[in-house]
Parts: C-alpha cells; sequence; structure tokens
C-alpha cells in the first residue's frame, strides 16, 4: 500500500506537445476540509485508507499543494453542445494532477475539479460547489454498483470559501479518477484548427495507453473509432435499461472508453416517462432519456468527422452501422433479462412493448415495478397484486399478465430461478435525485455527511434487500418530484 508521499505518479498526456494542454497550478482552497473519502477508489491506486486520517490530505486534493511527481495541466477540447458546434471548451474548472499505476500496471488519471481558473474557464470562477461535488461523487458509485462504466471519485473536500451560482453556496474540489479523460472534443480540437499531424499524434497516444492490440496496425485509426462506437452503443444501452439520463451528451462530455463522464444534471427514472428530461436547462429536450442512443450516433458522426484525415468515409460509416447494431444487440439482451426471458421469440417484442407503455399511461415507478416483475407468479390463479398495484389499468395489466404467463410457461421457466436471475439485474436501489439532495441537504446545512456514507454503502450492491434501508427504494415524496437540475448542478 501507498502512501501520499509514495504514489507512482507520472503523466503521459503532459508528454504530448503544449497544444493539447496548458500548465496550470490549481488554485488551493480555504481551510480546506474532508468532506468524503472513498475506500474503493482508494484500492485501484493502492492507496492507504488510513491516509485520509492526515491532516495534509484536504490540504493535498483542496489544491494547497502537490504530490511528488505530479505534473498538472488543464485539457483542451472543443465540442458539439447542444447539437452546435461550440469551438474551444477545454477545462475551466478541473486540472489533470497526474497519473498514478497500481501493482498490476493499470493507469488512473487524477484530475481535480473544482481547482479554480485555467486558461480555458472563460467568464467562469473554476470552481465547484458542495452540491455538485457530492451529485458526480455518489452517482459514480452508483454506476459501477450497476455494472456500468463510469468514471470514480477519491474524495471530497469542502470549503466555507463562498461561490456563486443560482445563490451563494460553498465551494468544494472532487478528486475524479478515470483511466483517462481524452473526450470526442478532444479530437475535435485539432480537426478545427486544421492540426491533422495531432490527430494522429492523439490517436496512437490513446491506442498505446488504451488499446495497444492496434499498435502497428495499418488501419488502427478505423479500428480504434470501431472499438469506440461499440463501447459507446453498449453504455448507452446500459443507461436505457437501468432508466439513466445524462442529461448533458455533449461531445465534450463523451469518453473515448465509452465511461459515462461528467455528471452534472443526471437523473434516474422515477416515474415512467420516456421523454423524461433531467436537465432544467435543456428546453428543446433535446438530451431526453430516449433521445440518448440518437444522441450517441450523432457525437460518434462528430467524432469520425474529426478523424476523417485518417478515416475513410466507408469505413466510418461501416463503424456507425456497428453502432446501431451494437446497441440494439446489447439492449435486446438486457432487457429480455429484466423480464426474465432466456429464449427469444417474435411475440417478444410486442411483450415488452405493451408493458413499457402500461407502465408509461400509469406512470408506474420504472425501477420498483421491474423489481416487483421479478415476484411474478405463473400460475393460472395467481393475481400477483403487488405488482399489479403498480398500474392504473388493471384489466389491461390482468390481459399482459396473461400472456407473460403463457410465454413463461412456453420456455420452461422455474419461478424461483427466474427471480433469482432478475434480481441480478432489476435494482432495488437507485440514486434518486430526492435522495442525492437529502444528503446535500444534511452536508450544506449541517456538515453532516453521515448521509453520503450510508448512499455509499447502499450503492455498492443495488441489487441486494438490505436491512432497514427499504424506504430508500421508495418513489420520491411530493418534494422531491420535480427536483430542478441544471447544469450548474
Amino acid at each position: 500500500m501507498h502512501t501520499l508521499e509514495t504514489l507512482q505518479f507520472d503523466n503521459t498526456y503532459a508528454r504530448l506537445p503544449e497544444d493539447f494542454y496548458r500548465r496550470v497550478m490549481p488554485t488551493p482552497l480555504s481551510h480546506p476540509y474532508l468532506v468524503h473519502f472513498n475506500p474503493d477508489a482508494a484500492a485501484l491506486i493502492d492507496l492507504d485508507p488510513g491516509e485520509a486520517k492526515r491532516p495534509e490530505f484536504a490540504g493535498c486534493f483542496g489544491g494547497s499543494f502537490l504530490l511528488p511527481g505530479a505534473d498538472p495541466v488543464a485539457m483542451l477540447y472543443y465540442g458539439h453542445q447542444f447539437g452546435v458546434f461550440a469551438g474551444q471548451l477545454g477545462d475551466g474548472r478541473a486540472i489533470l494532477l497526474g497519473e498514478v499505476r497500481n501493482g498490476t500496471g493499470d493507469k488512473w488519471d487524477l484530475h481535480l475539479k473544482g481547482a479554480g481558473q485555467t486558461p480555458f474557464s472563460r467568464d467562469g470562477d473554476g470552481r465547484a460547489v458542495l452540491r455538485s461535488t457530492i451529485r458526480e461523487y455518489l452517482c459514480g458509485e452508483a454506476m459501477q454498483g450497476l455494472g456500468i462504466p463510469t468514471t470514480r471519485s477519491l474524495c471530497i473536500v469542502g470549503s466555507d470559501e463562498p461561490v456563486f451560482r443560482e445563490g451563494v453556496e460553498t465551494g468544494a474540489t472532487l478528486l475524479r479518477m478515470a483511466p483517462t479523460h481524452v473526450r470526442f472534443g478532444s479530437f475535435e480540437a485539432f480537426f478545427y484548427r486544421r492540426q491533422h499531424e495531432h490527430i494522429a499524434l492523439l490517436a496512437d497516444y490513446v491506442i498505446t495507453q488504451h488499446f495497444p492490440s492496434l499498435m502497428n496496425v495499418a488501419d488502427r485509426v478505423s479500428r480504434l473509432f470501431s472499438e469506440v462506437a461499440v463501447r459507446t452503443a453498449h453504455l448507452m444501452a446500459q443507461w436505457q435499461a437501468v432508466g439513466f439520463a445524462h442529461g448533458v451528451m455533449n461531445s465534450d462530455n463523451m469518453s473515448i472508453l465509452g465511461l459515462t463522464l461528467d455528471y452534472g444534471p443526471y437523473g434516474f427514472l422515477d416515474e415512467y416517462n420516456p421523454g423524461f428530461i433531467c436537465n432544467h436547462s435543456d428546453h428543446q429536450g433535446r438530451y431526453a432519456f430516449h433521445h440518448q442512443p440518437d444522441i450517441g450516433y450523432f457525437n460518434l458522426r462528430c467524432l469520425a468527422q474529426a478523424l476523417s484525415p485518417f478515416l475513410p468515409q466507408e469505413e466510418a460509416q461501416a463503424a456507425l452501422d456497428q453502432y446501431e447494431a451494437a446497441f440494439a444487440s446489447r439492449y435486446d439482451a438486457l432487457i429480455k433479462a429484466k423480464f426474465g426471458l432466456r429464449d427469444a421469440r417474435p411475440e417478444d417484442q410486442a411483450l415488452v412493448h405493451d408493458f413499457l407503455g402500461l407502465m408509461e399511461a400509469g406512470r408506474a415507478d420504472y425501477t420498483n415495478c421491474f423489481r416487483a416483475l421479478g415476484d411474478f407468479n405463473q400460475t393460472p390463479e395467481a393475481t400477483n397484486d403487488s405488482l399489479r398495484d403498480h398500474f392504473l389499468d388493471r384489466d389491461a395489466f390482468d390481459a399482459w399478465a396473461g400472456r407473460y404467463k403463457e410465454r413463461l410457461r412456453a420456455e420452461g421457466s422455474v419461478d424461483a430461478d427466474r427471480k433469482v436471475r432478475m434480481d441480478r439485474v432489476n435494482p432495488k436501489y437507485v440514486l434518486r435525485n430526492y435522495l442525492a439532495q437529502r444528503a446535500i441537504e444534511r452536508a450544506a446545512k449541517q456538515k453532516d455527511y453521515s448521509e453520503i456514507a450510508r448512499l455509499q454503502e447502499l450503492l455498492r450492491d443495488p441489487f441486494t434487500e438490505q436491512p432497514g434501508m427499504e424506504s430508500y427504494a421508495s418513489p420520491p415524496p411530493d418534494w422531491g418530484k420535480h427536483l430542478v437540475v441544471s447544469c450548474s448542478s
């Protein structure tokens, strides 16, 4: 295990030409203190969890001083925001401190969010607020527990330093971790700057660091794009299956590794509404829940354009077609598992479609409804009241339940075995916005961080019933049904 001083720091990204970044020092938080520490993330970099108890820990990740070997830079990227080319963006409030390799050779970026102004801050203050850091910290862990590729976070460091958003809040930093923070927009930067040699250099960097099997392959850029397309397709399928809405799927928020990146105005579905918009700033509904697969395709087209000096058009289109096929295949497999089906039959599409339609019409809770489906009893006399009560149109549900019983019997499904399988894919708990808000309010108003710890522990294993935590599976109370979440979140 490592101490802070013995972490094996490097920064391969900082060895690229300076067009890729700007060197910048963090701006320290005033009187920093540790809000929360993630031992699971510490294990990824072989960091002794006892280090979090040291007084230097909060200062280190509050920007007061650097660890040995750190080489901080703000990364350059461009992007399409809400479908419109936005030009130069870059890390306006985050700094890549460096990279740490663990004992098995895995590389993790240590990315300090809220570390102050950088050359890419534009008119921003470069800070993050406690509210947004808690939301990102918790959702990274929630997604990890659900088995969805994601960035992680090592810790939140707080301060009483005031930061203005919609109102005055307190500042904080988040130490985010990922194998890389290269984005689709990282490639867009050099396409629009007409620096094609840098596109090739960045592609080779990503391949060398993360896709070594493609090194020294003549068509490596095409194969890289295909790999990214498939990873993105699988990510979109997982989001859709679990009912997660990202909220701001700009091309600069898309990871080249297919990770869930940049948690801002996200939300898990409560009432099933395919048109759910979780971002208060998304006035046109571009990033509504049911649009996400299409937006993934749009962003891949942006990446294909950025790679076009080295990516033949026909090969780009083949990879985009592969995206569509990979999404459909993965989503179908995930939905089949959510319904407890093992075989594929022609009637399945209508069975799924009609169930979702009943959920939408009755405003049924997405997570709880699928969890209850695992208890379905296929015997002829069973009325399945615990599931039936989720629906307003009981007669329509009864008709659907009759079809589902027939479908289960047709493949010889055994209720007890099927429940075990379904409970492994239909979570009992998700990070509902009202749960995150409750943790935020306790932290901000009382400096009580116990709810953050409780949620982190709960979401580590969201598929298993946890004693005394039944209320955390409840739909939102009235005050939590329409929480406003914007890009400043």
